[in-house]
């Protein structure tokens, strides 16, 4: 049987009495496959702060009953930091165009049930009344003979895809996080984008 989720939008400080449960809900998320991320929440609270900083940031909560089981974040791409928006600069996209979609965690017992969807929707609506044309996010790049990598994986392609954003090739960033037993790694995560530049 499905569960009913319910959804609600904050903006800037108004997830601030939902960051320790957001926090602690991305440090579960994220010890899965492709992210292997060891999780702090200590870091996860400083890293949300700059979504609580900015009024124009947004967060959608996925709550079944009062429990937070889902959450996902965007923000303009101009109040993000340069290291976003240099790659945008660099392909020759103006960062004042875009909407950054953050990202999107989700407990495994309520995946395939339209959340993601659900998601997408709201931070395109959000961006669209920014009048911000691209929406964008990237995604981490993992070998796909990597050991580690579960049988049963199905990645998120397709329904990028669908939704119309496509794989920007060359287009990239890198970012640190440690994974379990191998401490601090550099990973390299290639943009979607979704909209004409």
């Amino acid at each position: 049987m499905s569960a009913v989720l319910r959804f609600s939008l904050h903006r800037g400080n108004e997830a601030a009495p939902h960051l320790d449960a957001i926090a602690a809900l991305r440090c579960e998320v994220f010890a899965d496959w492709p992210y292997l991320y060891e999780g702090d929440v200590d870091y996860e609270r400083r890293y949300l702060a700059r979504y609580l900083d900015c009024p124009r940031a947004l967060c959608v909560l996925a709550r079944e009953g009062d429990e937070i089981v889902g959450v996902s974040t965007g923000v303009p791409l101009l109040d993000d930091n340069a290291g976003f928006q240099r790659p945008f600069i660099e392909r020759g996209i103006d960062p004042a165009r875009v909407f950054y979609c953050g990202e999107s965690v989700l407990r495994r017992a309520f995946r395939g049930q339209g959340a993601g969807h659900a998601f997408f929707d709201h931070r395109e609506a959000e961006a669209q009344g920014l009048g911000l044309p691209i929406t964008a996010f990237c995604a981490v790049d993992r070998d796909p003979d990597d050991p580690r990598r579960p049988p049963d994986h199905r990645g998120n392609d397709v329904f990028w895809t669908r939704r119309g954003y496509r794989r920007q090739p060359g287009m990239h960033c890198e970012l640190d996080w440690p994974e379990p037993g191998r401490g601090d790694c550099t990973h390299r995560l290639t943009f979607w984008l979704r909209g004409t530049p």
